[in-house]
């Protein structure tokens, strides 16, 4: 089903096209702009409320700029469906986040428009920066740079790393803060309630006018003139905000609040900017889901709602016969709550993800025991390494892409000074639609090399609340290691998930099968497709044993010495990197203990893995159940003696 865009829009091939329209016609273009988005993601899902929020902004930005020798940096992603209908893929936006189709998020391979490809936040300012400093080394003194930041982008430490260094330079850029108080949740902390201070100050509002206005009046009087009325400024903010501004401290010419869906205004006012020279910082308060009553109403739900019906705002949702296996998350959100009933000790924190991990179960419950520190996952692992060594419980919930984000402070602050933090990590392995800045792929790798590290993986929601049980055990919270326990996106397999709890034992394995031919090692839920696998194996006349490895560190070396004496065919299988990984570990094991079988990897090849369904890119890499029965019948008829 194609979506047919309105008159204007429909004419519009690229930004060229934008700018021959009269600035009279830009409010139908945002209207037709907002509404295709809406027809298209109401049919073919995606994200919704933070391109609603910016179409005004998207079409000004490409109106006022030279694009794309004026170079947009687009923070996150989310909110670039707009910029992406208007620099020629909108006949193809409906394969939007689809297998082989459009990214979710701008993509430099994809079109010379997107300046810079995102999907974790807060890296805008920074590469814009490093594009304006480099068009100044090539004396391209007009080229613009312009970098489009959330306000929750703006929580993360990057971001004041990228202003700081920007402040102290004479750079042609211009950073739109995007302010509607949201991430995917509702933004937290003091910059949230600073930004408010600014926004809601009528007398500073007022004030600010008066100044600019007098500014243009006084121009006939030079630079000094200009000078003075600056300080004058800078003075009345300080006294009338009771705080200097944020901004202006770290050296970028403040401009703001305005409306940033106000179309007329936003052209204007970036036509200004644009002979400014420096960096500065234009504030701009837009709201996240504009245009659509449900997503202003509701902007976490509507950041990304799925399929919907865009008449009644209805969100289409699947209907069962049987009742069905939960998320992994919200088994993870239940279980929190009910061990922290039993454990006072246990608190929660987790970097601007209440939702998307369940920990908004227990902020609920117990609000004054979970933490949600906002974007700052480096700020998460310290907050958390902090309270462990006042004998906290520490449950830290980090989706596994943005855990790379704090690799040194999980090394620095937790590893190195042995304190007990437990790392949750959500949505590992390869994520679906959105693509390679999302997949978790490489937390096995990462996390299996650092000292006093436990690393583990349940196949299913029971052994998700054991892990869990067993890391905050008094006997497991002395010895002083961190533990980390990763699951995937989605659903797990048992709609009964609620079982009592039971320790296991740290670095022990189980065994799901029996087998006579060859053995399969699995780790992780990925081992329900193994299980699947030995099934239509035994059609074929191939007893495979399967074993659920549980542990990657440490690993269950007794169970390897079984299983490498009695097969010489073994297969490993993981939802993660091969290169230093699950399968990689236990080639170790089998090489520094003198074993010959013939061994076989599965898992995500040495490659960027790009969107699609899970189950689509579980194909693609080999190990879905069809492709652990083809290698499987592979091995048994090759010979042995071969590990790769």
């Amino acid at each position: 089903m194609l979506i047919t865009p309105g008159k204007l829009l429909a004419k519009i091939d690229s930004p060229e096209d934008l700018r021959k329209l009269d600035r009279s016609q830009l409010p139908q273009v945002c209207n037709e702009l907002r509404q295709y988005i809406i027809d298209n993601v109401s049919v073919y899902g995606g994200h919704f409320g933070a391109s609603l929020g910016v179409v005004e902004l998207s079409v000004a930005l490409h109106y006022v700029f030279n694009t794309p020798d004026d170079q947009l940096v687009w923070d996150v992603g989310h909110q670039a469906y707009g910029h992406k209908i208007l620099t020629g893929r909108r006949d193809d936006f409906h394969t939007n986040r689809t297998y082989g189709g459009l990214s979710g998020f701008p993509k430099r391979k994809e079109s010379v428009y997107d300046a810079f490809g995102v999907g974790h936040s807060s890296t805008s300012i920074s590469s814009a920066l490093g594009m304006a400093v480099a068009s100044a080394l090539e004396e391209n003194y007009q080229r613009q740079h312009i970098a489009i930041i959330g306000d929750g982008a703006m929580t993360a430490g990057m971001a004041f790393e990228g202003m700081n260094h920007a402040g102290a330079t004479d750079s042609n850029l211009i950073i739109i803060l995007n302010d509607n108080c949201m991430a995917i949740d509702p933004n937290v902390g003091a910059l949230k309630e600073y930004l408010t201070d600014i926004t809601t100050s009528q007398t500073y509002n007022k004030f600010r006018d008066e100044v600019w206005n007098m500014l243009g009046k006084m121009s006939n009087f030079g630079k000094s003139a200009q000078e003075i009325v600056s300080k004058v400024e800078a003075v009345m903010k300080t006294a009338i905000l009771r705080q200097s501004n944020l901004f202006e401290s770290l050296g970028l010419r403040y401009f703001g609040p305005i409306d940033g869906n106000d179309i007329s205004h936003l052209t204007e006012v970036l036509r200004d900017l644009k002979s400014i020279p420096g960096p500065k910082l234009l504030h701009c308060l837009t709201i996240k889901g504009k245009g659509y009553g449900p997503a202003e109403k509701d902007q976490t739900k509507w950041h990304a709602p799925g399929i919907f019906d865009k008449i009644t705002g209805e969100i289409q949702k699947k209907v069962y016969d049987v009742p069905q296996a939960p998320k992994f998350q919200d088994v993870f959100g239940h279980t929190l709550v009910e061990l922290a009933e039993k454990n006072e000790q246990i608190v929660g924190v987790t970097p601007a993800m209440p939702s998307g991990s369940s920990m908004n179960i227990m902020m609920k419950a117990m609000p004054d025991r979970a933490f949600d520190v906002g974007i700052a996952e480096q700020h998460a692992v310290t907050f958390s390494a902090g309270m462990a060594t006042r004998g906290k419980v520490v449950f830290c919930n980090i989706y596994s892409t943005f855990m790379q984000r704090a690799y040194d402070q999980v090394i620095h602050d937790v590893c190195i000074q042995e304190l007990p933090v437990i790392f949750c990590l959500d949505r590992a392995g390869l994520v679906g639609a959105d693509g390679p800045t999302h997949h978790g792929v490489y937390d096995i790798a990462y996390m299996r090399c650092i000292p006093n590290m436990v690393v583990a993986s349940p196949m299913d929601e029971q052994e998700l609340r054991n892990m869990m049980y067993t890391a905050q055990l008094d006997s497991f919270q002395k010895g002083s290691l961190a533990f980390t326990i990763r699951y995937p996106r989605g659903n797990g397999v048992m709609p009964q998930w609620k079982t009592p709890f039971e320790e296991i034992r740290i670095g022990t394995g189980r065994k799901i099968k029996e087998g006579s031919d060859l053995a399969i090692l699995s780790l992780g839920p990925i081992g329900n497709f193994a299980n699947q696998a030995c099934d239509l194996l035994d059609k074929e006349g191939i007893d495979a044993a399967l074993y659920d490895m549980r542990f990657v560190k440490p690993l269950d070396v007794v169970m390897l010495h079984e299983i490498f004496s009695r097969f010489d065919r073994v297969i490993t299988i993981e939802d993660g990197c091969l290169q230093g990984g699950f399968g990689s570990a236990v080639m170790e094991f089998m090489v520094d203990n003198g074993y010959t079988s013939r061994l076989k990897r599965l898992g995500i090849p040495d490659g960027i893995v790009e969107h699609g369904e899970p189950e689509e890119l579980y194909h693609e890499c080999g190990f879905d159940t069809a492709g652990i029965v083809k290698h499987a019948i592979e091995i048994m008829s090759a010979g042995v003696s071969v590990a790769h």
